[in-house]
């Protein structure tokens, strides 16, 4: 299946409305909720790992109550290709993904966490991998695996559970789906169903639509500012619910293996 055979109508009603200037080859998408201490140095790195590519940075700053928003506009002018969106209220990391997606004039989107956790350098090489694999008319996704974790214990622990319950359940061929560095087309993105905390399960939602994901090892960093959004707690509830939904929507999948248009 080739992601480039179903555009049709897609971007009629689902695109953002296009900025001034060159079409970007790619958008980096992070979401932030008062990062101030490490906002502006996080984005310069993603800038520096970009650097020789026409890039756009997307930040959206998820209803912050510190200076997050203010040390972003402050960046503007060193950064030029930085886009900041906001949102009224805080709506969740899913939501701010999408947000940043629909936004984004790039055909190809690679997001990652704005805690500072992922390495902006490792862009490069899950960009790599995935022009590679242009040839495969089906990948769609190349996903990060981190490696070497900065985490707590605690959190590895609740963590490593998470993932194999998911896998034994969806067999979505991933081992961190909590990675938040990837690189997909925006077009395949759009396609899949929304909803909170779905940016957990875009492997297995990106191979219900019969795409291919492909994995590769990624670096991990301690975090450097502010605290966690989530608690192990909240998190292996909440992944409760949502793994049912996600399983009942792989159920619930029927494809037409192939979809073309007829000429006259």
């Amino acid at each position: 299946m080739n992601v480039h055979d179903y555009h049709l109508g897609l971007t009629a009603f689902l695109a953002w409305p296009e900025a001034g200037g060159d079409k970007p080859d790619i958008a980096v998408i992070t979401p932030m909720l008062n990062e101030a201490g490490g906002a502006a140095a996080f984005v310069a790195e993603i800038a520096v790992a970009l650097s020789g590519r026409n890039f756009e940075i997307i930040v959206v700053n998820d209803g912050s109550t510190d200076d997050t928003g203010v040390i972003l506009k402050n960046l503007k002018a060193e950064i030029p290709q930085l886009r900041i969106l906001e949102h009224g209220e805080n709506a969740g990391q899913s939501r701010a993904l999408r947000s940043g997606v629909l936004a984004a004039r790039a055909e190809v989107i690679a997001i990652l966490d704005g805690d500072g956790q992922n390495d902006p350098a490792d862009i490069s090489r899950l960009l790599t991998a995935f022009e590679a694999g242009n040839d495969r008319r089906d990948l769609a996704m190349v996903a990060g695996e981190r490696r070497d974790r900065q985490d707590t214990a605690a959190r590895k622990w609740a963590s490593n559970l998470a993932n194999s319950i998911r896998q034994a359940l969806l067999k979505d061929g991933a081992t961190d789906t909590g990675c938040g560095l990837k690189v997909f087309y925006r077009e395949a993105f759009l396609r899949l169903p929304y909803f909170d905390h779905m940016h957990r399960y875009l492997p297995a939602l990106m191979r219900r639509e019969g795409f291919a994901v492909e994995f590769l090892p990624v670096s991990h960093r301690p975090r450097m500012h502010g605290t966690s959004k989530y608690t192990n707690l909240g998190r292996f509830l909440v992944a409760i619910r949502d793994l049912m939904g996600v399983l009942w929507l792989m159920a619930r999948s029927r494809s037409p293996k192939s979809i073309r248009e007829v000429d006259d």
